[in-house]
């Protein structure tokens, strides 16, 4: 399956939910993100931790392949009084120069990327003691629940979508990163209910690999009313929650 988000820009930036504030006081805590940190944010998407890292006082760079999303992610930044700059390059290939940045970070997108040459050019890029944090910010279905329901629906609509059914937890991404010579790696995770009204999920299912990123308009049309009358049935309080987990992969660069 191929996925172009940047089709479905305006739903991501709009619908998109953003890691929350604890996935950076976590981080803070251990002063990975802290004010005057320069951070890169490997497939920026539409900024949200981009935007995030800016606001706690990096110096915050997003990168990635998509003018449509950067385009919205600025537009976003401009209305949220942030500064961030962005650079439309691969997360394998950035062009920007080595041992430049006390973070690199990868939110909900390492499993799109070329894995060990991601893993090589953020050590090039990261200062020595520098820090690669590989995150996620994903939905958990479990039986019966919203995020089950929307996932067989998808699965009928986008029978190449595969990336369903999971726990969000990432352990096969460690050995990547050990194997690219980074050390003193550990991981976190933790649960939450993310709110959605009706509209805001949907708008956020439209933003997904399995539905805007990858089928026609037309597709995508037949879609949405088939999640809004199974949401009506099915879950008619609104808003309603949807439990997600954070997962964070956190790696030091050697000194």
């Amino acid at each position: 399956m191929v996925a172009d988000f940047g089709r479905t820009a305006a739903d991501y930036g709009k619908h998109r939910a953003g890691f929350p504030p604890a996935f950076y006081d976590r981080l803070a805590a251990m002063r990975i993100v802290r004010p005057g940190a320069r951070s890169l944010d490997l497939g920026t998407g539409t900024g949200t931790l981009a935007r995030g890292l800016a606001a706690r006082g990096c110096e915050s760079t997003g990168l990635d392949r998509s003018t449509p999303l950067m385009e919205e992610a600025a537009r976003i930044d401009r209305e949220a009084g942030i500064s961030v700059r962005y650079v439309e390059a691969p997360a394998e290939a950035t062009g920007l120069p080595e041992a430049s940045f006390d973070l690199v970070i990868a939110g909900q997108c390492w499993h799109w990327f070329d894995r060990p040459r991601a893993a090589a050019e953020a050590r090039r890029l990261l200062k020595p003691g520098g820090h690669l944090v590989i995150a996620h910010f994903d939905w958990i279905p479990l039986p019966g629940n919203i995020a089950d329901l929307t996932e067989k629906l998808i699965e009928q609509h986008s029978p190449e979508w595969k990336l369903g059914g999971g726990m969000g937890m990432y352990p096969q991404w460690l050995a990547g990163v050990a194997t690219a010579g980074f050390r003193g790696i550990e991981t976190f995770s933790f649960d939450l209910e993310v709110p959605y009204s009706h509209e805001a999920w949907r708008g956020r299912i439209r933003a997904s690999a399995g539905v805007g990123a990858s089928l026609s308009a037309e597709a995508v049309a037949a879609f949405d009313p088939e999640l809004k009358s199974a949401l009506v049935e099915r879950f008619p309080e609104d808003p309603f929650t949807v439990l997600h987990r954070v997962f964070a992969v956190i790696a030091r660069a050697p000194e």
